[in-house]
């Protein structure tokens, strides 16, 4: 027999579920609503009064050669921390899962990395790349490369994409660990007796199995690169040099804050966040198809 919990008057849940959607409301939708407002309006030199000007904001946006360079280096941006934030991360999981001497501080410590605030790992990624008194930027400047992500822009983005995937792993590390964790195990035994081997067992049904976690994370970290990586950039590298490593969520700060092209920037946020809705759409649109539940 199973039990439920039945509510006697009408009050209670939504009494129960209102600090939730206050929450909801005040840092979601009313700031977003803000956004949408402020997107069709033009403030004066002074910003004492706003004019309506309709559409003009999101045709001088997309109109734009530097907000379109920020897209190309965003897509750029998006791929290769997915991929090296969630390649790794699932490699760690497997080895994690097997008995393996000191299993649980082994685990313990790839989690802790997600702890450590966005800024908190770009200054640390800083010590250990930099030119001058990083342990590795000097390595490689001795090894006779000359090293500089302050000058070279392909530098900057490279260290920029090391520290935001590193901060990513141990979050899909996470994940990962849990659902190979969930598997049932005869299975497995069941295709090594067969004689399938390590290989052909992860990629024939170790990893369909984890489809469902992987299209999770995958969503996941299309959302993290393109809105929580903002502390890494602006710690790290600020955008530059040249900006070479400027996201669109970092130039949707520069042109509100240090610009304060309220307008502007405003409407870039809305299409940054009618972007990600919409690709997030495409991910359960089509590349859920191939999840097996």
């Amino acid at each position: 027999m199973q039990r439920r919990v039945v509510f006697d008057g009408r009050v209670l849940p939504y009494l129960l579920v209102a600090p939730q959607l206050l929450v909801t409301i005040v840092f979601f939708f009313w700031p977003a609503g803000q956004a949408v407002y402020q997107s069709f309006h033009l403030q004066d030199a002074f910003g004492l009064r706003q004019n309506f000007v309709w559409f003009d904001n999101y045709r001088v946006v997309l109109t734009d050669p530097l907000y379109r360079g920020a897209a190309a280096r965003t897509l750029v941006f998006t791929i290769a921390v997915t991929v090296l934030s969630m390649a790794p991360a699932l490699l760690l999981a497997v080895m994690a899962d097997k008995r393996i001497r000191g299993a649980t501080a082994y685990k313990t410590l790839l989690i802790w990395p997600y702890a450590v605030a966005p800024a908190v790992a770009a200054v640390l990624w800083l010590f250990i790349f930099h030119p001058s008194i990083g342990v590795l930027g000097q390595a490689v400047r001795r090894w006779g490369v000359v090293w500089d992500y302050k000058l070279n822009g392909v530098q900057a983005m490279f260290l920029v994409v090391l520290a935001a995937s590193w901060k990513q792993v141990s979050y899909n590390f996470l994940f990962f660990l849990a659902g190979l964790q969930a598997i049932q195990k005869p299975v497995i035994e069941a295709a090594a007796i067969d004689g399938a081997g390590p290989t052909r067992r992860f990629w024939s049904i170790i990893f369909p199995l984890l489809s469902p976690t992987t299209f999770f994370l995958l969503v996941v970290n299309i959302v993290y690169v393109f809105f929580d990586t903002f502390g890494v950039i602006h710690a790290l590298t600020g955008g530059g040099p040249g900006k070479a490593t400027e996201t669109l969520i970092y130039k949707v700060y520069v042109d509100g804050v240090v610009n304060l092209d309220l307008g502007g920037s405003a409407a870039q946020s809305v299409i940054l966040m009618v972007f990600v809705i919409a690709v997030t759409a495409v991910q359960f649109r089509f590349v859920e198809r191939r999840v097996h539940y």
